[in-house]
């Protein structure tokens, strides 16, 4: 084989190989966002059966002490809470350590320290998992910056005045609940309507469908009466 079409075969296989490697690399961050999303993890199989009530026992435990946590932030401040939280955990562990050294000295035992196995236990964050989740958080936020910098520069006008009425319509939700309300009733809504929309699916949908299709008229209605150099390019 000629030497210089053996060295070009060998050039655009190595160009090919860095380009898939390339390729790759740039999928990983969309794959590690898509993991991390907040849809990707309420959609978890997890979350889902907690949410679901699968387990009517845990989902209970869980939805009882997250109200109660933000029942407790709404009532109290944070660094209250959080104090009151800790003090009770450290009087639970004080409490049984004293418990159990009182017990094996009475039984003259030599069991230990009662929570040794945990101490040995190695919390430590591996510095893989830290920075994979740095990567997936730097993401998500770089393409927030970048969709809020479309939506307050009218990049595209109708966009822009979608986010204008949402935010309209917050200033009178704001005027009526402040943010710890908001995050009690959304920790009742996560717990009460998956069950009822399971149930009742198929009715659900057919109200959400009509929703849609007029909130959808209505946008394009809007767009039609817009100027021709602010209209939206479907082409695009």
């Amino acid at each position: 084989m000629d030497p210089m079409t053996q060295s070009a075969q060998i050039s655009s296989s190595q160009g090919i190989a860095d380009g898939q490697h390339s390729a790759a690399k740039e999928s990983k961050p969309s794959d590690s966002l898509l993991s991390s999303s907040p849809v990707s993890l309420i959609q978890s199989p997890q979350v889902k059966d907690l949410i679901h009530w699968r387990d009517p026992k845990k989902s209970g435990v869980v939805f009882g002490l997250s109200l109660l946590m933000l029942l407790s932030l709404a009532a109290f401040s944070v660094i209250s809470v959080a104090s009151y939280l800790l003090l009770a955990l450290l009087c639970v562990t004080i409490t049984f350590r004293i418990y159990k050294s009182v017990v094996q000295a009475v039984q003259k035992s030599s069991d230990g320290h009662p929570f040794k196995t945990l101490i040995d236990k190695d919390v430590s964050i591996p510095p893989e998992t830290f920075r994979k989740h740095v990567d997936a958080t730097l993401s998500y936020i770089n393409r927030a910056l970048k969709q809020m910098s479309r939506l307050f520069l009218v990049e595209d006008l109708v966009d822009s005045l979608k986010l204008a009425v949402v935010m309209w319509l917050f200033t009178y939700v704001g005027a009526v609940f402040n943010g710890i309300t908001i995050l009690i009733l959304a920790d009742i809504l996560l717990f009460a309507v998956p069950p009822v929309y399971e149930k009742y699916k198929t009715q659900i949908d057919q109200y959400i469908d009509l929703v849609r299709t007029q909130v959808n008229t209505t946008m394009a209605k809007l767009q039609e009466k817009l100027p021709g150099a602010v209209k939206r390019s479907k082409t695009e």
